[in-house]
């Protein structure tokens, strides 16, 4: 059984986001709060599986609810739930699972529910799969004009070149002001490496090092013609985590 908490100021919509959660099979609500202090108070005497978050608790920020509720346990599913959409990048740079903007719709809940219970059936906690942790699922990038949400399953190497961070993916390259190391920070460290100090790279995707010069290596990626380069250091860290 899926363990759901509710926080929301407004006692109506509680009810009724309560009401369309219990509909979807192997889902019970747990809680249902109106502020800040009791939403703390609650999640860590019931430590729900999954909380559903509004951005605003009557002047207090649920945003920063969900930040605590997170320091608490870090592999608790944050769905915001709420009429600010203004806000979903900031809700996905704290790794909320998804964003919801009212007025809620039965099918989209029940959509996301049945996501995070495939996850919680199918992965055992117990056991380590090798797959990337979920809070790293999105890369939230802020261009001029727009926010853009990567799944970092299609990023293969992150480059910085002439004061811009250029993300390549498989059919699109992205840009942004935003350093490489804050790039690095949102990015699973199992499954990426800054291979140089202007490169980052997805380690499944590379496929071929050839020697560039005495202390560094050319790195042939998957889906790209674009090559990164690589350190001798980090060539053996490779090499020996690859037994190669």
């Amino acid at each position: 059984m899926l363990k759901v908490m509710v926080v929301e100021d407004e006692e109506q919509i509680r009810m009724i986001l309560g009401k369309m959660i219990e509909k979807s099979e192997g889902c019970q609500v747990v809680a249902s709060c109106g502020n800040f202090a009791a939403a703390i108070s609650e999640f860590i005497k019931l430590r729900p599986d999954v909380v559903f978050m509004d951005i605003d608790l009557g002047g207090e920020s649920g945003l920063d609810c969900a930040k605590a509720i997170t320091e608490v346990d870090p592999k608790v599913k944050i769905v915001f739930a709420t009429a600010h959409s203004e806000y979903m990048a900031n809700a996905f740079e704290i790794y909320a699972f998804d964003y919801l903007v009212k007025p809620f719709d039965l099918e989209r809940i029940t959509k996301t529910l049945t996501r995070i219970k495939s996850m919680t059936e199918t992965v055992p906690t117990e056991v380590s799969t090798g797959k990337s942790d979920s809070s790293f699922d999105k890369l939230v990038i802020r261009g001029k004009e727009e926010i853009n949400l990567i799944d970092t399953e299609d990023i293969i190497m992150v480059e910085r070149t002439d004061g811009m961070t250029r993300i390549v993916t498989k059919d699109e390259v992205f840009l942004t002001t935003t350093s490489l190391s804050s790039v690095q920070e949102k990015l699973d460290p199992a499954r990426f490496m800054r291979c140089h100090k202007s490169y980052i790279i997805r380690t499944d995707a590379v496929k071929k090092l050839e020697i560039y010069g005495r202390w560094t290596y050319t790195v042939t990626l998957k889906d790209t013609e674009e090559t990164a380069l690589m350190t001798a250091d980090k060539y053996n860290e490779m090499k020996q985590n690859f037994a190669f």
